[in-house]
């Protein structure tokens, strides 16, 4: 069954049974500043796992795409990805583990409806007590016996292996998880047995029921929540690997063609081997510019922070692995151009956004490439049992070597990396670059004089014209603001054209035209954050922020921003035309503006 089917069945499976069919969301979570990607189907939904009604009713199902970096070291064996589908669904104080229970087990099994699944290859476990809750779950074990699963192939669990949390504070509750035997025809006679399969991966977790009824605070169950929720989980890629009765989840329909790819690529080099070195290398490949395909399509570009961060370090992982197949003369805009192929009848944006994509990753390879062999070079020379955290840092700052790198590389060497002298130099580095900032007034500004407070507010309806008119993922990098002129950083991959650039300053202008009030409100950061309010460097910011809107007397919001400069009241005050005078390359990945106003 390919993975269109098992989509497919799915949602049509608990669709029949009452669930109404929500949409993911982006990988980019826009509630939750926590995390850096969405990482799970529920993630969106805790809100409503807390009371809070759903729109659509108590019965919802979806497919989810996540990312998880915590296994990227993982990348390569059977079973772990950074990048995958989660199907879910789930019930908010309707069902409970009677029939979630029951549905999970024939969506596995069922020829008719489901994906045919053997069901003497499954085995399950459930809650066996821990410390904050100490009885076991008999009530899932009963239910499991009752639908034909063996006693010996039920296991209870202890400590937190069936717990499942939100973190310290949130709802929480036990789960039961069920296994599949990839290989086939194994006779496990007890939990030890079981355990050791699972870590050689002999059987692999493809579903997991959690029954959500309690909250937590700052690690102690306060009670029990005023509803009981169900929320269920399973990775396609796992799932595609059981019904395709493979081993591994780079054999699926998923994986195969990005891999078919890489094998005809390596043969032009005549460097194909099934040693397992290689073997792992064409699979990091694979599963890291799948997940860079799809981080991109949701906006985000490589930098040196945050997310752009984790997808400037795919990419260049990527590279490295490249060359240890030795295919480093082709571009891996080619291996976009598979994934696209495979996914673009499920997640059509993709091929809407298929030369952006090519242009984003042909640029960060293209500029790690220009410094790799010079870092090799220098990490070669190093050719010592220990390489100091002062080194370490070299090759980062000097040759964009992600430490990681450093550290993997250091790894297959028998070497030992310093990381806390490394995190000791890096922290120096950050001081001094905040030294640095204090030195310029708050916002980028240089001086207090009216003009400058002019543009300032300027700036801000800038960055809302710009958002508007290229996309969220605009964001600000940096500023310069004086009485004569605004130079303003913003993330962005390419060149911006000039008829763009006449959109904002008409954005602008027409924000000055309507004399827009500049309101001030002293909010939570927190609150600011999940609300949507735009702002860049959070962590500068104390708990309490000011927030400005700009808005007409009718209450068009023109922009809405933390900030902590000074602003004038109304934007009559400007008295000027707003003129955008240049735009060009600031860093990678970044693109200067400079502007300034008319004076009428």
């Amino acid at each position: 069954m390919q993975s269109e089917n098992i989509r497919n069945r799915f949602l049509e499976f608990f669709k029949k049974r009452g669930h109404k069919i929500i949409n993911g969301v982006s990988l980019v979570p826009k509630d939750d500043p926590s995390v850096l990607f969405t990482t799970a189907g529920m993630q969106p939904l805790i809100p409503y796992l807390l009371g809070k009604k759903h729109s659509k009713g108590s019965r919802l199902a979806s497919v989810q795409k996540c990312v998880r970096m915590q296994d990227i070291e993982e990348v390569g064996d059977s079973t772990h990805d950074t990048f995958f589908e989660m199907l879910g669904n789930w019930s908010l104080g309707d069902y409970f583990k009677k029939d979630a229970i029951k549905w999970s087990y024939e969506f596995l099994t069922s020829k008719e409806e489901g994906l045919g699944l053997d069901p003497s290859r499954i085995f399950v476990t459930v809650f066996g007590g821990n410390k904050i809750i100490p009885s076991k779950d008999i009530e899932s074990f009963e239910l499991w016996r009752g639908l034909g699963i063996p006693e010996e192939r039920i296991y209870f669990m202890e400590g937190n292996t069936n717990w499942w949390s939100s973190g310290d504070s949130g709802p929480c509750g036990t789960d039961t998880e069920m296994f599949y035997d990839v290989c086939g025809g194994l006779n496990l006679k007890n939990k030890e047995e079981f355990i050791k399969a699972d870590s050689e991966q002999k059987i692999v977790e493809i579903w997991n029921d959690v029954f959500i009824e309690y909250e937590k605070k700052d690690g102690k169950i306060i009670g029990k929540l005023p509803q009981k929720n169900v929320d269920t989980g399973a990775g396609l890629e796992r799932l595609a690997m059981a019904t395709q009765d493979k081993d591994n989840i780079f054999e699926t329909d998923l994986f195969v063609p990005i891999m078919s790819e890489l094998d005809k690529l390596a043969k032009k080099t005549n460097k194909l081997s099934d040693d397992i070195s290689v073997l792992k290398a064409k699979r990091i490949i694979a599963d890291h510019i799948r997940t860079a395909v799809f981080i991109i399509a949701d906006e985000v570009i490589p930098s040196n922070t945050g997310r752009g961060y984790i997808l400037r370090r795919l990419i260049r992982r990527s590279v490295r692995y490249m060359d240890v197949l030795n295919i480093s003369d082709v571009s891996m805009a080619l291996i976009v151009d598979v994934v696209i192929k495979k996914y673009k009848e499920t997640h059509p944006y993709l091929n809407e956004k298929h030369t952006e994509i090519k242009k984003e990753i042909k640029k960060e390879e293209g500029r790690f490439r220009a410094t790799l062999q010079k870092g090799l070079n220098e990490l070669e020379k190093i050719n010592k049992e220990n390489i100091s955290g002062e080194e370490a840092f070299r090759l980062f700052s000097t040759y964009g070597f992600p430490v990681e790198m450093t550290l993997e590389i250091a790894s297959e060497n028998k070497q030992v990396v310093d990381i806390d002298a490394f995190d000791k130099e890096m922290k120096k580095h950050q001081e001094k670059s905040r030294a640095g900032a204090k030195q310029k007034f708050k916002g980028g500004l240089i001086d207090t004089d009216p003009h400058t407070t002019k543009l300032h507010t300027c700036a801000h309806l800038m960055l809302a014209g710009l958002r508007k008119n290229l996309g969220e993922h605009i964001s600000q990098a940096g500023s310069n603001i004086n009485k004569d002129r605004i130079r303003f950083d913003v993330t962005h991959y390419e060149k911006i054209d000039r008829d763009i650039l006449n959109k904002v300053e008409d954005y602008v202008n027409k924000a000055i035209e309507e004399n827009c009030d500049i309101l001030m409100e002293q909010i939570k950061k927190e609150d600011a954050k999940n609300s949507g309010v735009l702002g860049c460097f959070w962590e500068k910011y104390p708990d309490i922020i000011d927030v400005y809107t700009i808005k007409t007397e009718k209450g068009m919001v023109y922009s809405k921003e933390v900030c902590g400069g000074p602003h004038i009241k109304n934007t009559r005050e400007i008295k000027g035309k707003f003129k955008i005078k240049k735009e060009s390359a600031s860093s990678a990945g970044v693109r200067r503006i400079k502007c300034e106003l008319e004076y009428i």
